[in-house]
Protein backbone atom coordinates (compact mmCIF):
# COMPACT_ATOMS: atom_id res chain seq x y z
CA UNK A 1 0.00 0.00 0.00
CA UNK A 2 1.14 3.18 -0.71
CA UNK A 3 0.24 6.33 0.61
CA UNK A 4 0.11 9.93 -0.28
CA UNK A 5 3.15 12.03 -0.13
CA UNK A 6 2.65 14.72 2.15
CA UNK A 7 6.27 15.61 2.68
CA UNK A 8 6.40 15.68 -1.58
CA UNK A 9 3.79 18.45 -1.09
CA UNK A 10 5.24 20.39 1.08
CA UNK A 11 8.50 20.14 -0.82
CA UNK A 12 6.65 21.46 -4.23
CA UNK A 13 5.18 23.94 -2.18
CA UNK A 14 8.24 25.24 -0.21
CA UNK A 15 10.06 25.57 -3.17
CA UNK A 16 6.99 27.42 -5.09
CA UNK A 17 6.82 29.82 -1.95
CA UNK A 18 10.66 30.62 -1.75
CA UNK A 19 10.73 31.36 -5.98
CA UNK A 20 7.80 33.87 -5.54
CA UNK A 21 9.31 35.72 -2.38
CA UNK A 22 12.86 35.42 -2.97
CA UNK A 23 15.39 37.12 -5.14
CA UNK A 24 17.65 34.64 -7.38
CA UNK A 25 15.88 31.69 -7.20
CA UNK A 26 18.92 29.53 -8.35
CA UNK A 27 19.63 25.77 -7.54
CA UNK A 28 22.50 26.63 -4.44
CA UNK A 29 19.97 29.48 -2.72
CA UNK A 30 17.07 26.84 -3.25
CA UNK A 31 18.92 24.38 -1.67
CA UNK A 32 20.19 26.35 1.40
CA UNK A 33 16.56 27.76 1.96
CA UNK A 34 14.85 23.92 2.41
CA UNK A 35 18.08 23.48 4.55
CA UNK A 36 17.29 26.50 7.01
CA UNK A 37 13.35 25.09 6.63
CA UNK A 38 14.08 21.55 7.62
CA UNK A 39 17.03 22.23 10.17
CA UNK A 40 15.02 25.41 12.40
CA UNK A 41 11.70 23.26 12.30
CA UNK A 42 13.77 20.30 13.08
CA UNK A 43 15.31 21.97 15.91
CA UNK A 44 11.60 23.18 17.10
CA UNK A 45 9.62 20.26 16.79
CA UNK A 46 12.19 17.00 15.93
CA UNK A 47 11.46 16.59 12.47
CA UNK A 48 12.05 18.23 9.44
CA UNK A 49 9.06 19.43 6.55
CA UNK A 50 10.26 18.26 3.32
CA UNK A 51 12.01 14.85 4.43
CA UNK A 52 15.15 15.66 2.24
CA UNK A 53 18.38 14.54 3.71
CA UNK A 54 21.20 16.72 3.01
CA UNK A 55 25.15 16.39 2.77
CA UNK A 56 27.79 18.12 3.45
CA UNK A 57 29.48 19.23 0.28
CA UNK A 58 31.80 22.19 -0.38
CA UNK A 59 29.55 24.51 -0.97
CA UNK A 60 27.15 23.66 1.64
CA UNK A 61 24.38 21.65 2.57
CA UNK A 62 22.80 19.58 -0.57
CA UNK A 63 19.41 17.70 -0.71
CA UNK A 64 21.01 14.64 -2.72
CA UNK A 65 18.05 12.58 -3.41
CA UNK A 66 16.62 16.15 -5.03
CA UNK A 67 19.97 17.21 -6.91
CA UNK A 68 20.20 14.21 -8.16
CA UNK A 69 16.94 14.47 -10.26
CA UNK A 70 17.33 17.66 -11.39
CA UNK A 71 20.79 17.10 -12.66
CA UNK A 72 19.83 13.89 -14.46
CA UNK A 73 16.84 15.68 -15.44
CA UNK A 74 14.87 13.59 -13.59
CA UNK A 75 11.99 15.71 -12.46
CA UNK A 76 9.08 14.06 -10.68
CA UNK A 77 5.98 14.69 -13.61
CA UNK A 78 3.87 16.58 -10.43
CA UNK A 79 7.05 18.97 -9.95
CA UNK A 80 6.70 19.74 -13.76
CA UNK A 81 3.41 20.90 -13.74
CA UNK A 82 4.44 23.61 -10.88
CA UNK A 83 7.83 23.98 -11.05
CA UNK A 84 10.17 25.31 -14.71
CA UNK A 85 14.16 24.55 -14.30
CA UNK A 86 16.26 26.43 -16.65
CA UNK A 87 20.43 25.74 -16.71
CA UNK A 88 21.80 28.35 -18.69
CA UNK A 89 24.75 27.49 -20.06
CA UNK A 90 28.13 29.53 -20.51
CA UNK A 91 28.69 30.44 -23.91
CA UNK A 92 32.61 29.79 -24.34
CA UNK A 93 32.58 26.21 -22.08
CA UNK A 94 28.94 25.17 -22.99
CA UNK A 95 29.33 24.25 -19.00
CA UNK A 96 26.17 24.93 -16.67
CA UNK A 97 26.66 28.38 -15.04
CA UNK A 98 23.48 28.44 -13.37
CA UNK A 99 20.09 26.33 -12.36
CA UNK A 100 17.28 28.94 -11.84
CA UNK A 101 13.77 27.73 -10.91
CA UNK A 102 10.66 29.11 -11.82
CA UNK A 103 7.11 29.25 -10.23
CA UNK A 104 4.48 28.11 -12.76
CA UNK A 105 1.88 28.06 -9.90
CA UNK A 106 1.00 30.10 -6.71
CA UNK A 107 2.06 27.72 -3.80
CA UNK A 108 -0.53 25.94 -1.39
CA UNK A 109 0.02 27.22 1.65
CA UNK A 110 -2.68 24.68 3.15
CA UNK A 111 -0.24 21.79 2.98
CA UNK A 112 1.71 23.95 5.81
CA UNK A 113 1.33 23.94 9.44
CA UNK A 114 1.09 27.34 10.79
CA UNK A 115 4.67 27.09 12.39
CA UNK A 116 5.98 25.45 8.87
CA UNK A 117 4.27 28.73 7.32
CA UNK A 118 6.08 31.00 10.09
CA UNK A 119 9.08 29.55 9.46
CA UNK A 120 9.26 29.64 5.73
CA UNK A 121 8.13 33.50 5.90
CA UNK A 122 10.69 34.15 8.45
CA UNK A 123 13.63 32.39 6.26
CA UNK A 124 12.42 33.85 2.91
CA UNK A 125 12.28 37.03 4.43
CA UNK A 126 15.57 37.01 5.89
CA UNK A 127 17.44 35.92 2.58
CA UNK A 128 14.73 37.71 0.57
CA UNK A 129 17.81 39.69 -1.34
CA UNK A 130 20.54 37.55 -0.46
CA UNK A 131 22.78 35.41 -3.13
CA UNK A 132 23.61 32.05 -2.67
CA UNK A 133 27.57 33.16 -1.93
CA UNK A 134 26.03 35.52 0.85
CA UNK A 135 23.82 32.67 2.52
CA UNK A 136 26.59 30.20 2.61
CA UNK A 137 28.48 32.34 5.60
CA UNK A 138 25.14 31.08 7.67
CA UNK A 139 24.88 27.55 6.47
CA UNK A 140 29.15 27.38 6.93
CA UNK A 141 29.01 28.85 10.62
CA UNK A 142 31.27 27.34 12.85
CA UNK A 143 29.79 24.49 14.93
CA UNK A 144 26.38 24.17 12.68
CA UNK A 145 25.57 21.06 11.30
CA UNK A 146 27.17 21.64 7.85
CA UNK A 147 30.71 22.33 10.02
CA UNK A 148 30.39 19.72 12.01
CA UNK A 149 29.58 17.05 9.70
CA UNK A 150 32.81 18.30 7.25
CA UNK A 151 35.09 17.77 10.80
CA UNK A 152 33.43 14.82 12.23
CA UNK A 153 33.00 12.25 9.69
CA UNK A 154 34.11 14.64 6.55
CA UNK A 155 32.58 16.04 2.88
CA UNK A 156 30.22 14.17 0.68
CA UNK A 157 28.81 12.89 4.10
CA UNK A 158 24.92 12.93 5.49
CA UNK A 159 24.07 15.58 7.98
CA UNK A 160 22.28 14.31 11.02
CA UNK A 161 19.20 16.37 12.01
CA UNK A 162 20.17 15.75 15.73
CA UNK A 163 22.99 17.99 15.15
CA UNK A 164 20.89 20.87 14.99
CA UNK A 165 19.62 20.33 18.35
CA UNK A 166 21.66 22.69 20.82
CA UNK A 167 21.21 24.55 23.83
CA UNK A 168 18.87 26.59 21.76
CA UNK A 169 16.63 23.52 20.87
CA UNK A 170 12.94 23.91 21.66
CA UNK A 171 12.65 19.79 21.86
CA UNK A 172 14.29 16.97 23.78
CA UNK A 173 16.92 15.41 22.29
CA UNK A 174 15.00 11.94 23.61
CA UNK A 175 11.84 12.76 21.67
CA UNK A 176 13.49 14.09 18.44
CA UNK A 177 15.19 10.41 18.18
CA UNK A 178 11.45 8.87 18.79
CA UNK A 179 10.21 10.66 16.40
CA UNK A 180 12.53 9.88 14.06
CA UNK A 181 12.51 6.76 14.54
CA UNK A 182 9.21 6.62 14.03
CA UNK A 183 9.16 8.53 10.52
CA UNK A 184 11.45 5.78 9.34
CA UNK A 185 9.41 3.17 10.24
CA UNK A 186 6.14 4.95 8.58
CA UNK A 187 8.63 4.98 5.24
CA UNK A 188 9.86 1.46 5.57
CA UNK A 189 6.13 0.31 5.90
CA UNK A 190 4.33 2.04 3.09
CA UNK A 191 7.16 2.37 0.35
Amino acid sequence: MKIHDKAFDKRINAILYFCRNVKYPGKTKIYKLLYFLDFIHFKQVGKPVTDLEYYAYDYGPVPLKFHKEIAENRIPADMKKCIEISAQKDAITGETKIIEFFPKTKPDLGVFSEREIKILENVALIYKNAKAEEMSEVSHLKNEPWDQTIKRIGKFKRIDFMLALDKDAQIERSTAEERMRHIKEMKDLFS
